[in-house]
């Protein structure tokens, strides 16, 4: 397979994909830390590398808004955001998904203020998970590349037909480089062709109308037919990485990525980048004697609850740590892997952590203590932990 191998960061690495997939047209307003990736998508265009048009506005409601009427004349579009960016665009996110247009949109995950802050965090990306749209995240810069030329495929699966957003962290991986294989453009044409037709597309020797006004006696229907497009999506998920791992050598294990899982004892839970020192903290503690795995969550809608609950079905204890607070409960993950346990009638002992809120470090040694403070708790018969805010300076608290 013809394969060059740079160095990119993953806002590198989301261009090159778009590049890669043919996107048609690019629509986005720069915001901090996805800037780059919109750069490197206008320097392609401006040396010839890229065949689209690059369409310029003054927000990112507008850059959603251009993007949902070049998906509805059957374009293959992409689009890239971030935290403040995300959530101005917010309304759009439902017309695109409601629409069934395969856009696919590049989030760089940003703490939302105030106070003002650019690094890290996740609610931003699990804000709008109830919209219809798929959301997949990201570890390195080679997962961003592969992942944004697999949700393509995902998101123009007839079966599918819902927008996808793929994430990765801010500056922990958006401005982090690392090797990354690029695939040649004639592998990648084989693995995702033009996109199809579809009968609902703008045509103007055509016409039809889009988000027409619809009574109470439809529009039920219309969501119960996103719901069967996101029930779909996880076995065309599935099928989509493993014909990936066919052609490129490497795939991912569809929803969820498991790492020594499978006599663990103990599973612990997380996403994003921060997964890479949660799987060295597993190694240290495997060399300790503590049966562990890691649970990586890939995908967020649709959740991987099949995926979830043979993971996690013979474990003793469960403990998440996550990126995010659902102001008045507890983390987002944490609420769906402990819904998903509790309708399939599984009762693992259970610890959830708050932590890296804005950009904070989460470090191997962080992991470790976290997972200790667990292991000792469920010891003494505590079955349920959490939510614990780790790290957080109670000197400075008033």
């Amino acid at each position: 397979m013809d394969v060059k191998k740079l160095v990119l960061t993953s806002n590198y690495a989301a261009a090159y994909a778009a590049k890669l997939a043919r996107a048609e047209i690019i629509s986005a307003y720069p915001i901090t830390p996805q800037t780059t990736v919109v750069e490197k998508l206008a320097e392609f265009i401006e040396r010839g590398e890229l065949k689209a048009k690059m369409i310029r506005v003054e927000s990112e409601h507008s850059a959603m808004a251009a993007c949902i009427g070049a998906s509805a004349t059957g374009a293959r579009v992409f689009t890239a955001t971030s935290s403040h960016g995300l959530l101005y665009m917010y309304e759009m996110l439902w017309w695109a998904a409601g629409a069934r247009l395969p856009i696919v949109m590049g989030v760089v995950t940003r703490a939302i203020a105030p106070p003002w802050n650019i690094w890290t965090e996740h609610a931003d990306i699990l804000s709008p998970r109830d919209s219809g749209w798929l959301i997949f995240f990201a570890e390195s810069a080679q997962e961003v590349l592969d992942m944004i030329l697999q949700a393509y495929k995902v998101a123009e699966n007839e079966q599918v037909l819902l927008p996808v957003m793929v994430g990765w962290d801010a500056f922990i991986s958006s401005h982090t480089a690392e090797p990354v294989d690029v695939p040649s453009q004639e592998i990648v044409d084989e693995f995702l062709p033009p996109r199809k037709s579809a009968a609902f597309l703008l045509d103007v020797k055509d016409p039809v109308s889009h988000g027409n006004l619809v009574f109470p006696d439809f529009y039920m229907e219309f969501r119960y037919l996103m719901q069967r497009g996101m029930e779909s999506a996880r076995d065309i998920i599935r099928k989509v990485d493993e014909e990936f791992g066919k052609i490129f050598g490497r795939h991912y294990g569809g929803l969820i990525e498991k790492y020594r899982c499978d006599d663990a004892e103990y599973a612990l839970i997380t996403l994003g980048g921060s997964s890479g020192d949660a799987r060295e903290a597993v190694d240290k503690l495997r060399e300790n004697g503590v049966k562990i795995g890691l649970c990586r969550i890939r995908v967020i809608r649709p959740f991987p609850v099949q995926d979830v609950v043979e993971c996690l079905s013979n474990k003793e204890g469960v403990i998440v740590v996550e990126r995010d607070i659902s102001m008045g409960l507890c983390g987002v993950l944490a609420t769906e892997i402990a819904s998903v346990l509790f309708m399939s009638g599984i009762q693992p002992k259970f610890a959830s952590f708050i932590a890296g809120l804005g950009g904070r470090e989460v470090s191997v040694e962080d992991f470790l203590k976290m997972l200790d403070f667990s292991l000792k708790e469920f010891q003494r018969g505590n079955k349920r932990v959490g939510p614990h805010w780790y790290g957080v300076k109670e000197e400075v608290i008033p």
